[in-house]
Formats: structure tokens, sequence, C-alpha cells
């Protein structure tokens, strides 16, 4: 047999998704929810009209309610390196060592490449658009947006907060970039700091009421692109996530499986390849603002 696959236990499971929720701003900001492998439909429910005041013997109204399904489909993210066999033939304490570290390390690219994916709709690696992702990222629906302004570099997200609940929707969470976050704790008026809890690379978990994260999946990942500052909405309500199957780590034996044209037994290797499922949707596009530098805004 070439391989053989293991499936994390209950325990291990647990600790990989902990991982992951701690390195991604949608998995902190919005919480997972389970995705059946083959994917689920979310209806979204939008009330047309306003409740009436029916006087008496007096007709009923319409008030009319519009249902949009939104189809959340889990996506495979893969992982894989080369080790040295001693982690078949060493000892089991060696073992142990490698799995460990290599399952941290690949919950960490899970959930750096599920927020460019789910934010930007990159593939990860190759950072290009990835047509598996299509339009289902938040860079294609979001159309609420401001310009980032250095020398105040609140006003942006203030007024992307404002229009949002001026338009009747939540507000619960904030995603950031490093440099807009380091932007807030520099900036001094009338020689006070005004955000105090961003300075010296600070990520509070809380900002105004609001849950946030700082991290730099937030901006764009192509070099020499216009970066993205941060976004504002309602992570908890508009965007659905979730793992679509158990997490598998497949350890090989035999063979080129990265196609690097070397093989594993002529160099005392074994190949460890970790998978995961995750789907996403944007259940309301217009409950999300961005805020962009003046050349992503063009």
């Amino acid at each position: 047999m070439a391989s053989n696959r293991t499936v994390f236990s209950a325990q291990d499971t647990n600790e990989l998704f902990n991982l992951v929720a701690g390195k991604s701003s949608l998995a902190k900001l919005s919480g997972a929810k389970p995705i059946p492998f083959n994917g689920i439909n979310v209806f979204t429910f939008n009330f047309d009209n306003e409740a009436s005041i029916v006087a008496e013997n007096a007709a009923k109204v319409a008030g009319g309610v519009t249902t949009t399904p939104v189809k959340v489909t889990p996506i495979k993210f893969e992982y894989g390196a080369r080790v040295s066999d001693e982690f078949i033939y060493g000892s089991e304490e060696v073992g142990l060592q490698i799995l460990s570290a290599f399952r941290e390390g690949a919950a960490k690219k899970f959930a750096k490449g599920f927020d460019v994916a789910a934010m930007h709709g990159y593939n990860p690696y190759s950072k290009t658009a990835s047509a598996v992702v299509g339009n289902n990222h938040l860079d294609y629906g979001v159309t609420e947006t401001e310009v980032y302004n250095a020398s105040t570099p609140d006003a942006a997200l203030s007024t992307v907060v404002t229009d949002l609940i001026t338009a009747g929707k939540e507000v619960n969470g904030i995603a950031l970039a490093p440099a807009y976050a380091n932007a807030l704790g520099s900036y001094v008026v009338n020689g006070v700091k005004q955000y105090p809890e961003f300075a010296f690379g600070a990520s509070p978990e809380t900002f105004a009421g609001h849950k946030i994260d700082v991290n730099p999946s937030v901006s764009t990942i192509v070099a020499g692109g216009n970066p993205f500052y941060g976004y504002v909405g309602d992570f908890e309500n508009a965007f659905r996530w979730g793992f679509g199957k158990d997490v598998t780590l497949e350890v090989i034996e035999y063979g080129d499986p990265d196609n690097t044209g070397y093989d594993l037994k002529g160099h005392n290797q074994v190949y460890l390849r970790c998978e995961a499922y995750i789907g996403w949707g944007i259940l309301d596009a217009a409950s999300f603002g961005r805020v962009d530098s003046a050349e992503a805004s063009v």
C-alpha cells in the first residue's frame, strides 16, 4: 500500500480547529457552523415592508418577503511537506514531534488561505484569482467603501460604520490590516494618542464595542498590488462558514506526490499531506464595508 490515511481524533481535530480560529480574522469574527460535504443552501429572508397597524374592520395589507438562496459548498485546501523518513523509522517521540510541528504549521496555512480566498478571491498558493472561489469573496460583493487617509486614520472607518448603521445593518466585527492598526496607534491629537490600545503593534480583542482582529491577510497579497486596509460589518450573521469534512492527514511513502521530480524512497523521505474542506457564503454583501487605499478605490 503506497500510503495510509489517518483521520485526526476528535481531540486532535478540535485542537486544529482552535489553531485555525486563532489565526483567521473571518474565523474569529464569525464563528463556524457545520456544513454538509455536498454543501447547503442558506436562505436569506428580506422583509420588504414594515409592520402595519390595522384599524377595526379594516383590511389587512400585504407584508412581503423576498427569499434568496446562498449556496455554501466546501472547497478543498491542502498543504504538504517532505520530511525525513525518520518519521517512519525513528523513535515514536521523533514522529510525534514532526506531526505536531506539521499540524500546527498546516493549521496556520489553512487559516491564512481561508482569509485570502474568502476576502480577496485568490488562490493563496498561486496568488492569482481562483476559478474555484469565483465571485464568492468580499472584494467582489462589497460596494460600501471609503478611502484611507493616513493623516486621519479613524475617519474612513467611522464613515463606513455610520453608513452601514444608517442603512439598517448591524456592525459587530472589524478586521484591520497591521498598517491600519499601527496608524491608529500612532494617531495623536493635541499631543494625546487617540487609540493607545493599538500602540506598539498591540491587537485588542474589542474596539468601540466590536470584536476586532488585526491580520496581514486583510491586505492584498499580490506583490506590488494596491492594499486594502480593513473590513467592517455583520460577521456574526451575514457571513457563514464551516468545515465540511474531517481534517485528514496522509502519510505517503512512495512516488513523487508533490510533482518535484524527486522520488521519496530515493531521497529517504516521506510526504505528509493535510487536507481540509472549508466552505463559506456571503449572505448579505450590503452588510459589509471596506477601507481602501486611494489606488485600490480607483
